[in-house]
């Protein structure tokens, strides 16, 4: 018996969706299974990320460290680092070419170097000791020392990450299509979140005793978690790069600057974008710096601020998808507008009344949501933004104004913090006037967004 015939053809399967970035095409299983291997890379370097500065900054206090001493080593020196590798690194990479794609050899080779200075700063102790029994530590006393090694174990651990980190994004870029590239964001700060919970949920109010543990069990988790991830996201092929110009030494090391300087400012949207983003990242750095030694200025122990940034994170972790796919949705320039003027009101609030535990613990939590909607919106910005082909180049030359923010803003708010006896309120107020100026550099950039076409019909400028 025959249940099919010309007459009743069988019917024809749907289509199965696919997803595309570059010569990359993902079922859905397949974009299930890239999310869960570049989520489980960003566990590992989240909470590596948040753990390492706050244990950093209790330590640097612990070796009696100054502010500003502290707020060069923690937040200026990764963004000087940054400035001078981040533009080397990121055009090696677009311009590399091997089996194992343009972006997974620069960063599986930092992963165990980083790995190992967390080791080491677990070690500081002993490390010292070593130290002060030579001739040149022995002019030092001991806790100078532990200053010393702990100061060139994070040097070292902070020159490969910014290596990584100079990549990372650039990964994202190649393999996630765009698409979906807000909501993998949002995931993305999702389980940021999540490690950071984890973190002060548990780990904070031990950290100062526990260091040791911590930060090997912490190089452990990263340095295995990252090279896993590293081993198993597969990246695509791409264009052959331009050629590599020929002449003297001299010719070949300046002719790529004058190349990089004239295609990153090659537009004055660029340079509104560019300084638009260093502002509104460094709005929030005057409080990050230093919101463990003004918790501690009010009388307040780490494990009721672990609590803090628990619920802080919490909050931000509930908003996270929406935000991803609200970016997808109204684009990433329209959330960073409305975070920053909700931040410059509240910030500037707090500066003039957060002075007490009720008052700190309310600006806190606000203060860290708010962050956390300004990031999240603009996750994908830079894909949404900059030439595809040169991604990592232009998010380099973004990296350097961030720099520059990073290392004037935190010297300069330290050496505030010294002379004014370490008033740490001033820390809002400082914050609030640079997401006021933010603000209106995002609104000059997304006027000029408008005229290169919108939301609709922007193509990156040349």
């Amino acid at each position: 018996m025959h249940f099919l015939s010309e007459e009743y053809p069988s019917p024809a399967k749907p289509p199965v969706k696919t997803w595309s970035v570059g010569t990359l095409t993902y079922t859905a299983a397949g974009l299930v299974a890239l999310f869960a291997l570049l989520l489980w890379g960003d566990f590992a370097w989240s909470l590596k990320e948040r753990a390492v500065q706050p244990m950093a900054q209790m330590l640097f206090k612990q070796f009696k460290a100054s502010d500003l001493i502290m707020g060069a080593l923690v937040t200026s020196l990764p963004a000087a680092l940054g400035m001078l590798l981040g533009p080397i690194i990121s055009v090696r990479s677009d311009n590399h070419r091997g089996r194992w794609g343009r972006r997974i050899p620069y960063l599986l080779i930092p992963t165990p170097i980083a790995a190992a200075a967390m080791v080491c700063m677990g070690y500081t102790p002993q490390l010292a000791e070593v130290l002060h029994a030579t001739p040149v530590g022995a002019g030092f006393d001991i806790v100078a020392c532990r200053l010393i090694v702990f100061g060139v174990c994070w040097t070292v651990f902070e020159i490969f990450t910014v290596m990584a980190n100079a990549v990372f994004g650039g990964l994202i870029n190649d393999v996630v299509p765009q698409a979906v590239i807000g909501r993998f964001y949002g995931l993305f700060r999702v389980v940021s979140l999540i490690a950071g919970i984890l973190f002060n949920k548990f780990l904070i109010g031990h950290a100062e005793e526990h260091y040791k543990i911590l930060f090997l069990s912490l190089g452990a988790l990263y340095g295995l978690g990252f090279t896993f991830m590293c081993l198993m996201v597969k990246e695509g092929s791409y264009e052959a790069p331009a050629p590599k110009g020929k002449g003297t030494l001299a010719t070949r090391f300046i002719d790529p600057i004058k190349l990089y300087v004239r295609e990153c400012a090659a537009h004055p949207f660029y340079l509104w974008l560019f300084v638009a983003l260093m502002a509104g990242n460094v709005a929030f750095l005057p409080v990050n710096s230093f919101d463990v030694p003004y918790a501690k200025s009010i009388g307040m122990d780490m494990d009721y601020f672990g609590h803090l940034r628990v619920v802080t994170y919490t909050i931000s972790l509930s908003l996270a998808f929406f935000l991803g796919w609200a970016a997808d949705k109204f684009h990433p320039l329209r959330l960073a507008i409305g975070s920053l003027a909700l931040y410059a009101a509240v910030s500037l609030w707090a500066g003039l009344f957060a002075t007490g535990t009720a008052s700190f613990s309310f600006a806190y939590i606000v203060h860290g949501v708010v962050s956390g909607i300004f990031f999240t919106g603009i996750a994908s910005i830079g894909q949404r933004l900059f030439p595809r082909t040169k991604f990592a180049q232009f998010a380099s030359a973004a990296g350097i104004f961030n720099a520059i923010g990073f290392i004037l803003v935190p010297t300069a708010v330290g050496k505030l913090l010294d002379v004014t006896g370490h008033v740490y309120h001033y820390t809002f107020v400082i914050g609030g006037v640079i997401a006021a100026f933010g603000l209106g550099a995002f609104i000059v950039v997304y006027r000029q967004f408008g005229a290169l076409g919108g939301t609709k019909n922007y193509a990156p400028p040349s």
